[in-house]
């Protein structure tokens, strides 16, 4: 007996010559590098003889799975027509982005899209893609920076502490919010997500949970950001019973970090090898929900939602203690994510790869850009764009073409002109890369009403 399992071991132990070989070898593989054959063996046998025992189990239950239902891995074929679709602001979206949507809605398990003002080209789904399909789940649908989400607590601090105390303020972005790959906060805070099952029972998130511990209330690289500025609260429309006026706000833009950048990464990886696809649209692959993978990706997906909120919560808590003072109002919401909705009266999953949910009377904030105003919305509900909007502004150029049009002096005379602070931040990330927000609100006013603004004043980004 060689030192590595092979197929024909499990063949002789009586496994059928069928996909429950490959995925043997594959979990085994993943999980059991430096395991021992024997105990492999012996394990392996008894997830053979009682396969039901080990469904749901991290390692074995993939496996049992294969042994109860075996898949056949077949190629799937696009539909020739699309599902019902709804875009918004359609002449300000480039046309990759509509063909993009295009496709994902001749997908088999397509039930319905929409695309928001905003969109534009993304990897799988565009930008501001909102893709509904039957028990199954994209992960590329949902993007990389899973549960990536906006955050805004409002202070009962005049704006003028904005002029009066812009050194102290500048310096606490400096000193205490950290960005890129590498920062951490010297002081780690606990967290109750870390009592998480998943990270008990989901082999690759329990690989991750050292790295999610560090990086606890720090930010991602590129768009992500953390700002000071100002919110303008009219007496109309006013859900927090506060005193109509202006107030010094943090706003808060990041994800789930490098654990919701792995799990995307893993998960994604399975789906293409279950789930062939034609070429161009690979990256729709999917995962059904009544599936092991599926069920642990869906598991997954809402930890790192529940870990990009907690990172906000840890960010801002740490700058209401240095502000001296509590937030009377919070606003948050997630933008790459998939829930579960009704869509024409049965349940879907939805996915909002950049988009903000927009259900009846829920609150989100809609991001300009460092020198636009943001947006507190409360969504109508609207069908047709299966209760979404925008996510910020959206892109107008790409990062590579940014590097290639603007100077850092043209920034710098930007960021003057509208009486704005940048600390870190690339040209990629310049002002003028988005589209117009006040184009982009007015293109969706049947999808929210707005409720109030944030205008930024200090931006701290990643260097």
């Amino acid at each position: 007996m060689g030192k590595k399992l092979s197929g024909k071991d499990l063949i002789k132990l009586g496994f059928p010559k069928n996909n429950s070989i490959n995925v043997t070898l594959g979990q085994i593989n993943r999980y059991h590098k430096r395991v021992k054959k024997e105990q492999i063996l012996t394990e392996a046998k008894k997830v053979l003889l009682n396969p039901e025992d080990y469904l749901g189990d991290g390692i074995w239950g993939k496996i049992a799975e294969s042994l109860l239902k075996p898949v056949e891995v077949k190629r799937h074929v696009l539909k020739i027509t699309r599902s019902p679709f709804q875009i918004y602001g359609e002449n300000e979206i480039d046309e990759q982005a509509k063909y993009q949507l295009f496709d994902a809605l001749k997908l088999p398990v397509a039930t319905a899209g929409a695309l928001m003002p905003d969109a534009h080209t993304g990897y799988g789904l565009p930008i501001g893609g909102v893709l509904a399909t039957k028990n199954v789940v994209i992960p590329y649908g949902v993007g990389v920076d899973i549960g990536c989400k906006m955050c805004l607590t409002i202070y009962p601090i005049a704006v003028s502490y904005l002029k009066g105390k812009k050194h102290q303020l500048e310096n606490i972005l400096s000193e205490h919010t950290k960005f890129g790959m590498y920062e951490t906060h010297k002081t780690k805070h606990d967290h109750q997500i870390f009592e998480r099952e998943e990270f008990k029972t989901i082999p690759l998130v329990k690989r991750l949970k050292d790295k999610a511990y560090k990086q606890l209330g720090t930010s991602g690289g590129g768009n992500h950001f953390v700002e000071f500025g100002i919110v303008s609260i009219s007496e109309t429309n006013n859900v927090w019973n506060l005193p109509a006026g202006e107030y010094l706000g943090l706003l808060s833009h990041s994800g789930s970090r490098g654990l919701g950048a792995n799990i995307a990464k893993h998960y994604t990886y399975l789906a293409t090898k279950q789930c062939p696809l034609p070429k161009h649209v690979q990256q729709l692959a999917w995962l059904d929900l009544n599936t092991h993978d599926g069920q642990e990706y869906w598991l997954a997906m809402n930890l790192a939602g529940d870990y990009a909120k907690a990172c906000h919560d840890n960010i801002h808590a740490r700058i209401a203690k240095l502000l001296g003072s509590k937030p009377v109002a919070k606003i948050e919401n997630h933008h790459n994510f998939a829930w579960k909705q009704q869509v024409n009266g049965e349940e879907c999953i939805v996915h909002r790869k950049g988009a903000t949910p927009a259900a009846k009377g829920e609150l989100g904030i809609i991001p300009g850009s460092m020198t636009a105003p943001g947006f507190i919305v409360r969504g109508l509900g609207n069908e047709e764009s299966l209760q979404s909007a925008s996510h910020g502004a959206g892109r107008l150029h790409s990062r590579r073409k940014c590097k290639e049009k603007f100077t850092k002096s043209e920034i710098k005379k930007e960021l003057k002109a509208h009486d704005v602070t940048l600390i870190g931040g690339g040209i990629d990330e310049a002002p003028m890369a988005y589209k117009d927000i006040n184009k982009v609100m007015a293109n969706q006013k049947e999808l929210i009403e707005v409720l109030g603004t944030f205008t930024p004043k200090i931006v701290r980004m990643d260097k």
